[in-house]
Formats: structure tokens, C-alpha cells, sequence
């Protein structure tokens, strides 16, 4: 027998705030009567039944390909309408973090199709893992038998509801089910965020919009003092600088805001730790040092893809294969070579990874703009071509120059070991993707980073590498997201949640 929260009945809407406000009353009834319940159990109680609660859904019926007369904004778009007649659904969480977004998505639909939303409870079950509060630890002053019983008396995550077949474009619903709305299921989104908290050190709810990667903590470094000088700054236009632990520095003049206090360093930084410089409209910045190679590349994206971000772009160092080449020079990305094989089984090596001409502008202008180089000089410094990443670190040491040769055939100019899988899991994900490195050795020709040259590089370049990509988001942010969200990334039958 299951011990179920007192059940909402599904309804319909026309108005998008009436339908973000059904999918709240839902949720929260859902996530009280777990966390009453779990409350309960850690207590010594013995509960009624199995205790369950399930995750909000929301559903739209089409019977025609046709798109009402949208207005002009709408009509741009590559998103906000389903690619034709049928049944359309999706579960949600999180309305308290995604309530923006919701909102959006939700009008669109309204006004592509001119028909109503209905929004009701699912029968995906919320695993009690995804229900507890950012500091709750209650679980842990259980004793190991009580925690072994859990899984007797609450849903646990379940892997086969949070694959990416959507994503990877390989899911066929079956016969009467719908076809789905978003790229990623409720739990899927929820399984990621709990991965953000363990492998950047800070809550999902400081990620921004555009984020910066890199492989290098000099970059970090960089990026925290530019942080503080910020906040120190009452004309800055970021309004917080929140870092591993969540501790949140907020702008010279502003007050502290309730749960600022809770954050405090951690003693050793996380796997992967992630800086957001905070904007009001969650168009700052989040920076996240990755580490060396592409599975952390690819789990670090898997994750932060759920938060739809506008674009992310890899700053890092690269090694420079061809003889022209200096150390510090620029490579703009604009193709890739895939030998870091992370994600042969969810894109295969046959999808060709472009360069998006949005972001790919704005990288060339940032270069100019910091540098102040033009034509001839900007590209003395900066050379745009094919990127390779490897995940092997010493690919100089296989035998028969295999690798070099293939390089060359390739036409690659730089290699590293993380940027084509940035760039794969943006096309994977429909998050525009950029990559511009910078050259820090050329193994090929025999210059290696030597300790005092390595030192002296990294003073010269990586505060105006840092200051190039921010620049970047900057004429990113002014071009407008709908200019980022283009239809390259959009496949045939795309869902409609951007």
C-alpha cells in the first residue's frame, strides 16, 4: 500500500503564470510530504505504507502542424512550438529554480498554438534523494540498517528514468505515450543538480547563464581577484561573487540577503569548483576549473546542460603544432578533430561539430577589443583553425608518430584534451559552444614549458586570456539569447523547451 500526498487534480490553462502556479502548489505538496515523511522515519517511526510522491507534469494536445499568427518575437525563435499534430508532455522540478524559465517556455506554447496547457501530477515518482533541502543531512544520523531499510519505505533514484535517448535522438516512444516536451525529464534535471553541488562545491542556484570553462587554475585565480575587485566596485554591474562553499561576497552598498551566511569555505576545494559573478537576470558568469582531460569535460557539461545556460566557452592552453606559431598566441576554434572518445556512444564520430558564427564573431572581436590589435596584427596573435583533443596526455610518446600524422592530415593547429568535448556536448545538448585557447608549448618543434618560461607565460597571458572571454560574454549577453539559440543546433523533430 503507498502513503500518497492528498492528490491534485489535473487542469487546464490558457494564462502561463496561472500554470507556473499550479505546477508550484503541485510540487511543493509533493516535496512537503516526503520530507514530513522522511522526518518521520529518522525519528524511529514506522510509516503507513510506502511512502510516494510524483513530479509535476505538464501536457499540450495539437491537431494541426499549423502555427497560430505569433507575434514577432515568438516568430524568431527556434524554440517555444512542437513540430506537429499529437500529444506532448513533460514532467518538471524545481519551480523554485526554473520558475523564469517555466514561465517562458510555457507563453510560447500558448501563444505558437493557441491551445491549453494542462498541468496535473505524473506517475514518475520523486526520489527522496531529490527532496531534501540544500543543508538538510538528516539521513545521516540514521543508523546503517535504518538506511539499508530506506529503499523498503521510499523511491529511490531510478537510472532508466534519467537517460539522455531524448537528447541523443534516439528515443522512440512507444505507442500511446506522448512525445516529449523537454530534453531532459524531471529526474534527470534533478540527478544533475545534486551532481553540481557534489562536483563544483556550490549550490545550482548561483549558475548564471554563460559559462566559462578552463583547464588551469591560474584562470581561477585570475577570475576571483577580478571577482572581489567587483564587488568592491558600487557601480559594478554584478551584484554578488559567490565561491566553493557558497560563500557569497555581495556588491559594495547592497545588503546580505537571507542564507548568505550559511556558506563557509570547504576545507579542500571540490573536483571541479565553480565561481558565478552574479548578475539580477542570471546573465553573469559562472567559471568552472574542469582539471585535465575530457571525462571531466563531459561530466561537468552532462550536468550544467540541464540549466539551459545561453553558451559556454573553453579558455585554456593548448599546444601549438604548427611552426608558426608563438607561445601565447591565440587558436579560435572552428572545427574539431574527436580523439578523446568520451562521447562516441552518444554522438558518433560522423556528426560533424561546426563552429557557431555568433560565437565565433564575439571571440574575434573580444581579441581585438583587449589587444587592440586590427587585420594584420590580430592575426600575428590569433589563428583560427581545427582543434584536436586526445585523451591520451602523452600521445608524443606512441610509436610511429601515428598521432602527429593524423593531426596533419587534419589540418589541426592546436591539441588539447578537453575542448571538442565541450564543443560535442554543446551540439549534444543545444548549447552554443565556443573554444579559444591559447598556445602554451609546441612539443612538435621542441619547446616545452620550461619552469621560469612557464611562470613568465602565464603572467603575461592568462589575465588577458580571462579578460577576452569575459569580454566575449559581454557581446554575447548585448546580442540577445535568441540570436544564440539558432536553429543550427535544432534537429528535425525538435521538443519545444529551449
Amino acid at each position: 500500500m503507498s502513503y500518497l500526498p492528498t492528490f491534485i487534480a489535473p487542469s487546464r490553462y490558457t494564462d502561463p503564470a496561472a500554470a507556473l502556479a499550479q505546477v508550484r502548489a503541485i510540487y511543493d505538496r509533493q516535496i512537503a510530504h516526503l520530507r514530513d515523511a522522511m522526518q518521520r522515519y529518522v525519528a524511529g517511526e514506522t510509516l503507513p505504507g510506502h511512502v510516494r510522491a510524483c513530479y509535476p507534469f505538464v501536457r499540450l494536445h495539437t491537431d494541426t502542424v499549423a502555427r497560430t499568427p505569433a507575434a514577432p518575437d515568438s516568430a524568431r525563435l527556434s524554440y517555444g512550438f512542437v513540430a506537429g499534430p499529437g500529444r506532448f508532455e513533460t514532467t518538471l522540478t524545481r519551480p523554485d529554480l526554473y520558475g523564469d524559465y517555466y514561465l517562458e517556455q510555457f507563453r510560447l506554447l500558448l501563444q505558437n498554438h493557441d491551445v491549453e496547457l494542462e498541468v496535473g501530477t505524473s506517475t514518475q515518482p520523486i526520489p527522496i534523494h531529490f527532496s531534501f533541502a540544500e543543508n538538510d543531512h538528516i539521513e545521516g544520523t540514521m543508523s546503517a540498517a535504518r538506511r539499508l531499510l530506506m529503499r523498503d519505505v521510499f523511491d529511490l533514484p531510478d537510472l532508466a528514468a534519467m537517460d539522455d535517448g531524448i537528447a541523443n535522438g534516439t528515443h522512440a516512444p512507444l505507442p500511446g505515450e506522448p512525445q516529449p516536451l523537454s530534453l531532459f525529464t524531471a529526474a534527470r534535471v534533478d540527478y544533475s543538480l545534486q551532481r553540481l553541488r557534489h562536483y563544483t562545491g556550490t549550490s545550482p542556484d548561483w549558475f548564471q547563464n554563460f559559462v566559462l570553462f578552463t583547464n588551469y587554475q591560474f584562470y581561477i585565480d585570475e577570475f576571483v581577484r577580478l571577482g572581489h575587485e567587483a564587488m568592491a566596485d558600487p557601480d559594478s554591474e554584478y551584484i554578488a561573487f559567490v565561491e566553493p562553499g557558497n560563500v557569497v561576497t555581495r556588491r559594495a552598498g547592497l545588503p546580505a540577503e537571507a542564507g548568505d551566511e550559511v556558506g563557509a569555505a570547504p576545507p579542500r576545494l571540490p573536483q571541479m569548483p565553480a565561481y558565478h559573478l552574479l548578475r539580477a537576470d542570471r546573465s553573469g558568469i559562472t567559471m568552472v576549473n574542469i582539471g585535465v582531460g575530457p571525462a571531466n569535460a563531459k561530466t561537468i557539461t552532462d550536468h550544467i546542460a540541464v540549466l539551459r545556460p545561453h553558451a559556454w566557452i573553453m579558455l585554456g592552453h593548448c599546444a601549438g603544432l604548427r611552426n608558426s606559431q608563438r607561445l601565447g598566441d591565440y587558436v579560435l576554434a572552428h572545427g574539431y578533430v574527436r580523439e578523446d572518445h568520451v562521447l562516441d556512444e552518444e554522438l558518433p564520430l560522423w556528426v560533424p561539430i561546426p563552429a557557431l558564427a555568433e560565437i565565433q564573431v564575439a571571440l574575434e572581436k573580444a581579441v581585438a577589443d583587449v589587444t587592440h590589435a586590427e587585420g594584420p596584427d590580430l592575426k600575428r596573435i590569433m589563428r583560427t583553425g581545427t582543434v584536436a583533443s586526445t585523451d591520451n596526455r602523452n600521445w608524443e610518446l606512441l610509436p610511429g608518430n601515428q598521432p602527429q600524422r593524423r593531426f596533419s592530415q587534419s589540418r589541426a593547429v592546436a591539441l588539447d584534451m578537453e575542448s571538442a568535448t565541450i564543443a560535442a556536448n554543446g551540439f549534444r545538448f543545444r548549447v552554443p559552444y565556443g573554444t579559444l585557447l591559447c598556445v602554451s608549448d609546441k612539443p612538435l618543434h621542441g619547446e616545452i614549458k620550461l619552469p621560469g618560461m612557464a611562470n613568465q607565460f602565464y603572467r603575461e597571458r592568462v589575465d588577458q586570456h580571462l579578460r577576452i572571454g569575459m569580454r566575449a560574454v559581454e557581446l554575447l549577453r548585448a546580442s540577445g539569447i535568441s540570436q544564440l539559440h539558432s536553429r543550427k543546433l535544432r534537429s528535425f523533430s525538435e521538443v519545444a523547451f529551449q
